[in-house]
């Protein structure tokens, strides 16, 4: 699994015109599914993005999580995260779980954050969004379950 997380004051998702996931201060996630993942990799992914240590404390130093300040989770699944630029102009998506099984994973990731208290918004499996956030810091974290950076 892969996945960028963003430290934000605000973040939405929009299906339709339709506001169907929102937060307020919180992490923003971007999550891919990849090829070979599986309830290890959901774990790995839940337990880092709910210990991700990047919000500030009183001294100004990013040590806190998101459940330490009552923030909350935007879950937005997000397939391209996967995309290969290496050949070509055209990403391919070769390495991305088929959607199925993908969609399973991602709504597993979900469910692993909320049992770790934190309140988790979605956006819509293979839906068209629009994401709406205002990046605090700005703060951007790559995650990896595969490897690290």
């Amino acid at each position: 699994m892969r996945a960028v997380a963003q430290r934000v004051a605000e973040a939405r998702v929009r299906v339709g015109g339709q506001v169907v996931g929102e937060i307020a201060r919180g992490l923003l996630v971007f999550l891919g599914v990849g090829a070979g993942d599986d309830e290890a990799a959901a774990v790995f992914m839940a337990d880092k993005i709910v210990g991700m240590r990047v919000f500030e404390d009183a001294a100004g130093k990013m040590s806190l999580d998101v459940s330490t300040v009552g923030g909350a989770v935007l879950l937005v699944s997000q397939f391209t995260l996967y995309g290969d630029m290496r050949r070509g102009r055209r990403p391919s998506f070769d390495r991305a779980m088929e959607p199925v099984a993908a969609e399973a994973l991602y709504r597993r990731v979900g469910e692993l954050i909320r049992a770790r208290g934190v309140v988790v918004e979605t956006g819509v499996f293979r839906a068209e969004m629009l994401v709406e956030s205002v990046n605090e810091g700005p703060v951007t974290i790559l995650v990896d379950s595969a490897r690290e950076f």
